[in-house]
C-alpha cells in the first residue's frame, strides 16, 4: 500500500515547532517544510514558536505561586495533539536550554503530558553532523518522561546551503528521505492511535471477552 494512502477519514493532529528562538534560524525553515509535507499528506498542524513556551528559569519554589504562561501553553497544545515534531539547533553538543528548561516544566504537571505521546526529533545545522548530538541528547528526557521518540530522526548537515529562495531542500535526495521519515511517523502515530480499538474489536468478534490482567486491549 502507498503511504500516502494510509490516511485515515479522520485527521491527525501534529504540533510542530522549532526550538530556537532566532528570526532566521535553521530550524525554523525546516520546521515550516515539515509543516507543508504533513498537510499535503492529510495532516493537520498546530505551528506553535519557541517564543510561545519560554519560561524563566525553573525553580520549584514558584511552583507553589503560578505555572509559568509558557509551560501552559506548552502543555495545553501537547494534549491537544496526537503527536509532535520539534526541529531543534545544537548548543554545545547538546539541547538548547531554552528548550530544557519548559520541558522541565511541563513535567511538573500532572497527568504527566509527555507520558505515551509520539514525536519526531529533527535538527539542522551548518555543521558537518546537523545537530545530530543535540538530539540525541533530548531523546533522554523525553523518553525518561515516557514519550515514544520515533527511532529515525532527521539531521540536516551544512544547513546554511541547503535551502532554496522558496525554502525547499535544495538536494532531490535529501529532500525525498526527509519527506519518506515525515510519512513514516505520521502513520506510526496513527497506528498507534487507532490500534488498540481495532484490536479490542476484532477480539471481541472472534468471541473472546478481554481480559485486563493478560489483554492490554481496554
Amino acid at each position: 500500500m502507498d503511504q500516502q494512502h494510509f490516511r485515515q477519514t479522520e485527521k491527525m493532529n501534529f504540533l510542530l515547532f522549532s526550538a530556537s528562538l532566532r528570526k532566521e534560524s535553521y530550524n525554523t525553515r525546516l520546521i515550516n517544510l515539515a509543516a507543508n509535507i504533513i498537510e499535503k499528506n492529510n495532516g493537520k498542524v498546530d505551528l506553535a514558536s519557541m517564543s510561545e513556551f519560554d519560561c524563566p528559569s525553573f525553580n520549584q519554589d514558584l511552583e507553589t505561586t503560578a505555572t509559568p504562561t509558557g509551560a501552559t501553553e506548552f502543555r495545553k497544545r501537547l494534549l491537544a495533539n496526537d503527536a509532535f515534531i520539534i526541529s531543534s539547533p545544537e548548543y554545545n553538543g547538546s539541547v538548547p536550554g531554552v528548550l530544557k528548561n519548559v520541558i522541565d516544566w511541563v513535567s511538573r504537571f500532572r497527568p504527566q503530558p509527555f507520558n505515551e505521546r509520539h514525536a519526531l526529533l529533527m535538527s539542522a545545522s551548518p555543521s558537518m553532523v546537523g545537530g545530530n548530538r543535540g538530539l540525541w541528547a533530548l531523546r533522554i528526557p523525553l523518553e525518561h518522561l515516557g514519550a515514544r521518540v520515533f527511532p529515525d530522526m532527521f539531521s540536516l548537515a551544512m544547513a546554511h546551503k541547503e535551502f532554496t529562495d522558496e525554502g525547499a531542500l535544495k538536494d532531490a535526495t535529501t529532500a525525498k528521505r526527509f519527506e519518506s521519515n515525515l510519512i513514516a511517523f505520521m502513520n506510526l502515530a496513527e497506528a498507534a492511535k487507532h490500534y488498540p480499538c481495532i484490536k479490542k474489536t476484532w477480539v471481541e468478534f472472534l468471541g473472546e471477552k478481554p481480559d485486563p490482567v493478560t489483554e492490554r486491549v481496554e
